[in-house]
């Protein structure tokens, strides 16, 4: 079993998660969010994060609006829907749950059967 391959799916599959809570706090520009996604060492690249913010607007979680900018083209700036923001309050409840589970059986300290 590769260690590596475990810990990128242990990231992708939280990844979503963190791109909505990005998107939560206001208004978002894509690059915004790869540069707070590496800051915070999820490795991601445009690749991967421009489908995915496609496919949650077609889910109906976010959507965007484009702003002029003085330093090229015109930039797309995302934020959540009320179904997003639901959507949100869901997956963070799972999360905290998650969170729960998994310390618990972390820190136990016998052995079952024993």
């Amino acid at each position: 079993m590769n260690l590596e391959n475990t810990q990128i799916q242990m990231r992708k599959g939280i990844l979503e998660f963190c791109i909505l809570h990005i998107i939560s706090r206001g208004e978002v520009y894509a690059s915004n969010m790869l540069d707070e996604l590496t800051s915070a060492k999820m490795i991601v690249v445009e690749g991967t994060l421009y489908p995915l913010l496609t496919r949650l607007k077609n889910a109906g979680l976010l959507e965007y609006k484009w702003v002029e900018s003085n330093e090229g083209p015109p930039r797309k700036y995302y934020r959540l829907t009320a179904d997003g923001t639901l959507f949100l309050d869901g997956l963070t409840a799972t999360w905290d749950d998650l969170v729960r589970s998994t310390e618990a059986v972390r820190n136990r300290q016998e052995a079952v059967g024993n």
